[in-house]
């Protein structure tokens, strides 16, 4: 049977569209403040899951909600389970969008919005193509489930608890990532370090640093950072060399004076975390400026620890934790989270390490390190490698699928970022963005190509053919 996928997908575009931008419409990040017994990770992430499984019901799927953390749209028969592993949360909008990053705009061929590519236009072109197979009357031989997530930015709570509950797939696919497919997965582990000795110094400073603030997440970039000071000194020409920088640094930023503190504000660019390089960490910059002058002995050693191990550093060279290996290429660090204050000082790091790493061995090493300078490492979580050989019948499968679709050569990749595929034994990311498209998932001004969007709907449309339909 010969199905011309992409031109199912065509006749679907509106249908399409105007779903990924009432989806996008909602401000799915994480808000534990607004969190309910209902809604553990908040009302709007809570909203995100039930307007997928509420469309799946409609449409006729098989719709289940896994205690508001997770849930599953399922159609077919069979004993063996093939999965679709989605997510609907998004990190947060950041500043500086063109369009509003909640609206779903449509401008020259792109749709705009947060979570456009990361992970709500996937998903859609996902449900849209279960929805094709579903409306062609094409015999399933397994059961096609996409699951749905919504911790995937933050702690995976949502998967951890939906495999304690549901079953596993034998085989699956994470639209999530990159085409043509994803086999290997770098590790992923979050850990602060919290600096608890500090410099003494009795001369009187002329600069006292009473809070600096940066980050929201872990595997972000961030995009501004704000600190409070005390100058007891010239002011005049610290604000003078403060615009220097910026202009220097070719950044934005602000100061403003409020009840005697002197606050500095600097804007970088955000950017994913699996590749630090991409953005513009306005925390370690604002470090580095900072470090040009005579601060309180307290603030210069959370200021002098942090440039020296951190700034300029995305490979983690100071750090000691430095490796790579052929199949999933260099370990990255990123400072996503600073925290200083009076009543704290640390850093949240974010690192991904290569599949052959042993992250475990490292991670014991620096901690004994960090002690012997008097900070303590507070490991947060560590995800493992994941890596499917790349001969598997399956992957090959979806490889044939993508050079088929697309008549470009299909080819194996490996990333430093985590798509819930790691969560099955044999699960790998497919998709969506193409070869060659910029990536902007985690930046502002986040879109996905329309055109790519059907592509994509076509490409999983196929893979569900080729995978779960009788011949």
């Amino acid at each position: 049977m010969t199905i011309q996928w992409k031109q199912e997908a065509e006749k679907r575009r509106d249908e399409i569209i105007q779903e990924l931008q009432g989806l996008i419409a909602i401000p799915s990040v994480l808000n534990e403040d607004d969190a309910t017994d209902d809604a553990p990770l908040g009302t709007e992430v809570k909203r995100a899951l039930s307007y997928l499984l509420d469309a799946g019901e409609r449409d006729g799927f098989t719709a289940k909600n896994v205690g508001n953390l997770a849930g599953h749209l399922e159609m077919g028969q069979g004993d063996d389970l093939l999965g679709i592993l989605c997510h609907v949360d998004v990190v947060p909008a950041g500043n500086g969008w063109t369009y509003d990053p909640f609206e779903g705009a449509v401008h020259d061929g792109k749709l705009f919005g947060r979570g456009a590519i990361d992970d709500k236009g996937p998903t859609i072109a996902a449900y849209f193509a279960m929805k094709m197979i579903q409306e062609l009357n094409l015999k399933l031989n397994k059961r096609v489930r996409m699951i749905i997530g919504t911790d995937e930015e933050s702690d995976w709570r949502c998967v951890e608890h939906y495999f304690k509950h549901e079953e596993m797939p034998s085989i699956g696919f994470a639209p999530d990532a990159d085409f043509p497919i994803i086999h290997a997965e770098k590790g992923i582990t979050d850990f602060n370090l919290h600096l608890t000795r500090f410099k003494e110094d009795e001369r009187a400073p002329k600069i006292e640093v009473k809070t600096l603030y940066s980050g929201e997440r872990y595997n972000m970039v961030p995009d501004y950072v704000k600190a409070e000071l005390i100058v007891h000194a010239e002011q005049t020409y610290l604000l003078q060399e403060f615009e220097e920088f910026l202009k220097e640094q070719d950044v934005k930023g602000d100061f403003y004076v409020d009840r005697g503190l002197l606050t500095l504000e600097l804007h970088g660019k955000s950017a994913h975390a699996m590749e630090p390089d991409n953005g513009i960490n306005a925390g370690l910059l604002l470090v580095k400026f900072l470090c040009r002058f005579e601060c309180d002995a307290r603030a210069k050693t959370y200021l002098s620890f942090a440039k020296k191990y951190l700034y300029s550093d995305s490979r983690a060279i100071a750090l000691g934790l430095s490796g790579r290996d052929e199949i999933s290429g260099d370990l990255t660090l990123n400072t996503g989270i600073m925290r200083y204050s009076e009543k704290e000082a640390y850093v949240g790091l974010n690192v991904r390490y290569p599949v052959t790493y042993d992250m475990d061995e490292r991670r014991t090493v620096l901690q004994k390190e960090m002690e012997s300078l008097g900070v303590t490492l507070e490991l947060l979580n560590d995800s493992k490698p994941h890596h499917v050989d790349g001969d598997d019948p399956f992957v090959q499968t979806l490889l044939s699928i993508y050079e088929k679709q697309t008549g470009e050569p299909g080819k194996l990749l490996a990333i430093g970022g985590g798509t819930y595929a790691r969560s099955l034994k044999k699960g790998v990311a497919f998709g969506a963005l193409f070869p060659g498209k910029e990536d902007v998932a985690h930046q502002k001004d986040e879109y996905i190509d329309v055109e790519d969007l059907l592509s994509a709907t076509a490409i999983y449309a196929e893979a569900i053919y080729e995978l779960a339909c009788e011949k």
